[in-house]
């Protein structure tokens, strides 16, 4: 049965497990010919650094083809509302770039992100699931409102630091950032840290930020499944202390989602949510870790990032094999 890989949720913890001990081989052996004569369609409508170089360089370094699209740019732009009049700038519509794209290609890859206007509307994800609807192929998330990838990085990471990571105690903390962002990797986190049994706390400045009750939800679900904890804090000391792990991400409030004045009137006295040597002595001894890009000495300090317990880089760098072993799995 065709598989996509959109959200980790879809996944259970042990076929997950089976994609992060495959990375690790492949880091062991970086070459081999598991993907050739495949092709992946890659669609980019936001920017990318890492998850673009990675998945390309990846995708070649198992024998495989990696396609970069940027409809708007080197690639028509597409239409997604259906029974709609297409009279404005949009060329074609998703229903033919699916089926065109999986005549050719044996996996369609997706990064989309949220437009920032209507939450009820960017929260039913539909720019990926209307290419999972009209595909015959594999379809990847490669960031919309969640990002799976990272998700499976940044638990390779900390198990190649802690070993088993049932029972850690793990922090997502929100941090401080001129504008709103993607809430995506901060889903993301929730939903790959209760799934692979760890005490999860959230801590966000207010109510405002907290994240959508679905990512909530299913944080508190797995939690309860594997006999852990979760919870929701405001209060940054009780949030570090004794943490072991520390997640930080910056993101946009829900509750002023599309009105920017008054999201950026909001935000503006949170700037010590800022990652800092005193929080980081609170905890247990944690490490700490970004998806990156991260804007220093605004959501971390200096001498966070430079520490010998910051892990991003290395989260970064394990986004290639992650995603080759996905990659290898579903094609």
């Amino acid at each position: 049965m065709m598989k996509n890989f959109i959200s980790t949720q879809s996944w259970s913890r042990s076929q997950l497990q089976d994609i992060l001990d495959f990375a690790r081989s492949l880091k062991e052996n970086p070459y081999q010919p598991l993907l050739k004569n495949k092709s992946v369609a890659m669609l980019f409508f936001n920017p990318s650094l890492r998850t673009k170089t990675s998945f390309e360089i990846g995708i070649s370094e198992l024998q495989g083809t990696a396609v970069i699209l940027q409809p708007g740019k080197d690639a028509w732009p597409i239409e997604f509302k259906d029974n709609i009049e297409m009279n404005g700038d949009e060329e074609e519509h998703v229903k033919e770039v699916a089926q065109v794209l999986s005549s050719y290609c044996d996996c369609i890859a997706i990064r989309a992100f949220p437009a920032f206007e209507d939450w009820s509307v960017d929260r039913t994800d539909h720019v990926i699931n209307s290419f999972a609807q009209y595909a015959t192929v594999p379809v990847v998330n490669m960031e919309t409102i969640e990002h799976p990838c990272q998700e499976l990085a940044h638990i390779l990471t900390l198990q190649e630091h802690y070993g088993d990571l049932q029972g850690k105690d793990y922090l997502l903390t929100w941090t401080y950032h001129p504008k709103p962002l993607n809430t995506a990797v901060a889903n993301s986190s929730l939903l790959i840290a209760s799934k692979f049994g760890m005490n999860v706390k959230l801590l966000c400045p207010s109510e405002d930020y907290l994240l959508d009750e679905r990512y909530i939800n299913a944080a508190s679900k797995n939690c309860l499944s594997e006999g852990t904890s979760f919870s929701v804090t405001h209060d940054i000391e009780s949030a570090y202390s004794g943490a072991e792990i520390v997640y930080a991400k910056s993101w946009g409030s829900l509750v002023h989602y599309g009105n920017l004045p008054a999201e950026l009137n909001c935000r503006k006295d949170f700037k010590h949510f800022i990652v800092d040597e005193q929080k980081m002595g609170m905890t247990n001894n944690a490490v700490f870790s970004h998806c990156l890009p991260l804007r220093r000495n605004v959501k971390a300090t200096d001498a966070v990032m430079d520490a010998d317990y910051c892990l991003a880089v290395k989260e970064a760098a394990n986004r290639k094999h992650v995603q080759k072993s996905m990659l290898t799995k579903i094609l």
